[in-house]
């Protein structure tokens, strides 16, 4: 008897879960310093604009054929195929993909449930300048009785809720997380926006200085765009392959790709306006969350108990992500090894463990041990953001648009999605078909540094 595959309780259950995924570390920590970095509101409209050409396209191409199929990425592109070797080797790239990120990912993951521990301990209470929380960050980073545990603990959680399945684990735990990640961002944002002197940073989010855009400013907001979105990695794909046929594929990648940005323009919200009321400078790269941020809540009211809210809300955010990550990985064993999936997360959990050892410890006693000049974390950072993830979204937006004949595309996204516009359907099939396939490879080519903006 073979078992019926999973499905998610309910539509919001998957919106939350897929919205989930693609919010992560990008949306909290990149956006915002990107925002920082460019200009404010005007790589804020151009990021939007990006997303409306390219993400939302591609969610809904990437979550339409895991519906169509309801298999993992590889028996998705067996079926849908007819077993062409390219394509099943698209699916087993998304994997693979997923696979690499998480190893590096749950590190990164582990340090803010670092700071966490750090911030309840009061480590950053007597800091001064950001310098001495760069320190502080460098000496945690760098030791691996701090990095090992962390990652170990991150992964244990990650695992816990994978191991209860779709229902009882990544659907329950995505109805609880996103709320309370929504929840502690809104306290963030009023904390932040009620400061004195807070309007200079509100103003420098919602005022579009054009003058300031270049094309590497177009070029960083559809990167953005793109990887913000978790695309390519075959989250989403996996994730539809849980749709009901009769779930509406347009509404659901629309409140998906929605709360994803609203998330991403919040964090900005939160962050911002924070920074101009104190005098600090918005243009501060990834030293933003670990340097800046410890030490901006020093001048805040109640800045001990925000900065403990601040961490915890990078570890939700960064949860919902590995725990996508870990289902497309288990989700291909369970089904092509028919490996019970409790057995499998555990095991799968402990290998990518294992493997994001040498990327936690890429920071102190294996930082000299580089290949091709990188260390581990570098190397599996650039293959994963720089080469797998472009090209798996390029392979699916053209397997969707040229590949797939029309008419089986536009019947499989109807199904479902009955009252939507025979036009809207249509934009979307040409955009996919024509538009974001040659962005995508825009963006590979930035990626990879032929192409310099």
């Amino acid at each position: 008897m073979i078992k019926q595959r999973e499905q998610w309780g309910s539509k919001l259950g998957f919106i939350l879960a897929a919205a989930g995924s693609a919010v992560g570390l990008g949306n909290i920590w990149k956006f915002p310093y990107l925002v920082g970095e460019n200009g404010g509101a005007a790589f804020i409209i151009l990021y939007l604009i990006c997303v409306l050409l390219v993400g939302l396209p591609a969610v809904m191409a990437e979550i339409l054929i895991g519906r169509t199929t309801q298999k993992n990425p590889v028996g998705c592109f067996r079926e849908l195929s007819k077993k062409n070797p390219f394509w099943m080797g698209v699916g087993l790239l998304g994997i693979i993909t997923g696979f690499i990120i998480l190893s590096y990912y749950n590190v990164i993951a582990g340090w803010s449930l670092g700071y966490i521990i750090e911030s309840v301990k009061g480590s950053f209470h007597n800091m001064e300048n950001p310098e001495i929380a760069g320190e502080l960050f460098f000496q945690n980073s760098t030791n691996f009785k701090w990095v090992l545990p962390l990652h170990a603990g991150f992964m244990f959680f990650t695992i816990a809720i994978i191991y209860s399945g779709v229902n009882k684990g990544i659907e329950k735990a995505s109805k609880f997380l996103m709320p309370a990640l929504l929840l502690f961002i809104f306290i963030l944002v009023v904390r932040g926006i009620t400061l004195d002197g807070a309007q200079k940073g509100i103003d420098y989010l919602l005022k579009a200085d054009f003058s300031s855009v270049t094309a590497k400013t177009v070029s960083l907001a559809l990167g953005q765009a793109f990887f913000s979105l978790s695309l390519g990695m075959g989250a989403l794909l996996t994730y539809g392959s849980y749709m009901s046929k009769k779930d509406n594929i347009i509404t659901s990648s629309v409140s998906i790709v929605a709360l994803d940005t609203l998330i991403a323009i919040f964090a900005g919200f939160m962050i911002f306006p924070a920074l101009f009321a104190l005098q600090m400078q918005p243009d501060q790269g990834p030293a933003l969350i670990f340097n800046i941020l410890p030490v901006m809540f020093n001048s805040i009211p109640g800045g001990y108990f925000f900065r403990i809210l601040f961490f915890i809300l990078l570890s939700v955010a960064a949860l919902t992500s590995t725990i996508s990550l870990l289902e497309v990985i288990t989700a291909y064993v369970v089904d092509e090894f028919k490996i019970p999936r409790k057995k499998a997360t555990i095991l799968l959990g402990v290998i990518v463990f294992l493997i994001g050892i040498p990327n936690a410890l890429s920071f102190g006693v294996m930082q000299d041990f580089t290949i091709f000049g990188k260390t581990f974390f570098n190397l599996f950072d650039y293959i994963a953001s720089n080469i797998f993830l472009p090209l798996g979204g390029l392979c699916i937006t053209i397997f969707v648009g040229w590949f797939w004949k029309k008419q089986d595309v536009v019947d499989n996204i109807t199904e479902g999605s009955k009252g939507i516009s025979p036009i809207i359907i249509n934009i979307w099939f040409y955009l996919v078909k024509f538009i974001v396939p040659v962005l995508i490879f825009l963006i590979f080519l930035t990626s990879l540094g032929i192409i310099t903006i």
